[in-house]
Formats: C-alpha cells, structure tokens, sequence
C-alpha cells in the first residue's frame, strides 16, 4: 500500500509486481527506490513489515483505498518461474532456496544449464520434469511445499478477499499499459505518473538462460494435463486461453464479481 494510502496492490509473484512496486513508490515519492523495490524497507507499506500490517489491515477492512491486482497467462508464468528460479543464479549470487536446485536434479533429473545457468541443456525435457516437481509440491505438498512463484495465482488472489477486501480493478500483464493507466487515473496520487516514460523493472531479468523455444514447445499433452491440474481455475477466473499455450492474450473479460464469488470462500 502507498503511504498516502491512495491505492492498495495485492502482490502476485511473476505479474510484473517489481514495476507496479516501483510505480506505487514513485506516485508517492516522485523518484523510484534505488535498487529492488522487494527489498525496500521504506517508502511503502508492506505486509511483511510489522509496522505496516494495522494500518494495510484497516484500510483493506475499511475498503478506503482503491485495490488491484494484476495477473498473467498461466503458460509464460510457470516458464518464467523455471528460467529465473530454477535455472537462474539469484541476485545474491547463489541459487533459489539454497538446496533446492540440487534436490532437483537429484530426484526428477532436471538440468540447468551447468553452474552458471548459461551452458546449453535440454530445455524442454528439463520444464517438463520440473513440472512434475510443481505438481507434487502442490498435490501433497512433498517434497516441500508450493512455492508463491508458481503456487496458483487464484490462491495469492483469494486472500485479499478471504480478508475482507474488494478488487476494485484485477489486470492483465499482457495489457500491462492499459491495465496500469486505469488504476491511476481512479487515484489521487502526490506524484503524477507518466506510463510511457516508466522503465520495466524485471528484477528476475538476466538471471537464467534464455527461452529456446516459443512457449507451445514446452508443452505436450501430458503437461497440458499438468497445467489443467494446478491451474485450471487461474485459466477459468481470469479469461486466459488453455487449449492453446502458444496465445498469451487473454480472451474474454475478468469478471470481478465472478471471481468474488468464488475465491470468497
């Protein structure tokens, strides 16, 4: 949430939430956080930080703020999160959660492009592996639990409202400008942002090797079943195309009191 309390964001990982971070803080500030904005320790309220949590609380109970979220093509997320978390090196210079990478190419005999994520590896063969590996964590949790970076995006979604809160406006990254512009221009901000003039902060950029392939190389019919298994609501809620992985637009409108509704429970 914006110090002035002018909007309320609901993070979902890999949704381009280190730009909207960057954006809430230079609405306030006029100036962007000088480095990862998931690290700032001021200038925001966050949840993480005990001295934000009675005044996002109150606000969210309250629905004083304007409230949004932005969300992504189930397909592009999850390839995201495997090329920056799985086969990239982090910004503190080591691997994602320590042993994680390790217990992977242990156990589901993933590759990763070497020690430094740049040597060439059988892509496909690898994200199909890892997908196995997504499954098991969020079926039955083993052999750890979901990780936020490819845990369902309708469950980060569901807790703002579980909560008490309402989304006034839940976007796409694909239609990032126009999602984004409709937010601001719903608040007063201290700052005026001009959208064209914004660069991408995409922290996980650089980290992992390239994609090799367009996105509908990565799955066959039995990681589609997979996806349909772990994301079928996110594909349901939010207007994006299963049978084709290969178009990321989405293809009807987010329905927000449709998904009220049903991540109320």
């Amino acid at each position: 949430m914006t110090e002035s309390e002018s909007m309320v964001y609901r993070v979902v990982p890999k949704c381009a939430c280190s730009t909207i971070g960057q954006i809430m803080f230079y609405s306030d500030h006029g100036e962007f956080y000088d480095g990862d904005i998931h690290d700032a320790t001021h200038g925001l309220h966050k949840w993480a930080r005990e001295d934000s949590q009675s005044a996002i609380k109150a606000n969210v109970k309250t629905r004083s703020s304007y409230a949004f979220t932005c969300v992504r093509n189930p397909y592009t997320r999850i390839l995201s999160s495997f090329f920056d978390k799985i086969c990239g090196i982090q910004r503190n210079g080591r691997r994602y959660r320590g042993n994680l990478v390790p217990l992977l190419i242990q156990k589901y005999g993933i590759e990763v492009g070497g020690e430094d994520g740049k040597q060439e590896f059988d892509q496909v063969r690898s994200f199909r592996r890892f997908l196995l590996f997504v499954r098991d964590t969020i079926r039955w949790r083993r052999p750890m639990e979901p990780d936020i970076h490819w845990s369902a995006m309708s469950g980060h979604v569901s807790t703002f409202i579980v909560n008490g809160g309402r989304y006034n406006k839940i976007f796409w990254t694909e239609t990032f400008n126009d999602g984004m512009r409709q937010v601001l221009d719903a608040v007063d901000t201290p700052h005026a942002v001009d959208l064209s003039a914004i660069p991408r902060f995409n922290e996980s950029e650089g980290h992992g090797p390239k994609r090799a392939h367009p996105v509908e190389d990565y799955f066959d019919d039995l990681s589609m079943h997979l996806i349909k298994e772990i994301y079928w609501r996110d594909f349901k809620l939010f207007k994006y195309d299963f049978d084709d992985p290969s178009n990321k637009m989405p293809v009807g409108e987010i329905d927000l009191d449709e998904v009220h509704a049903k991540l109320g429970d």
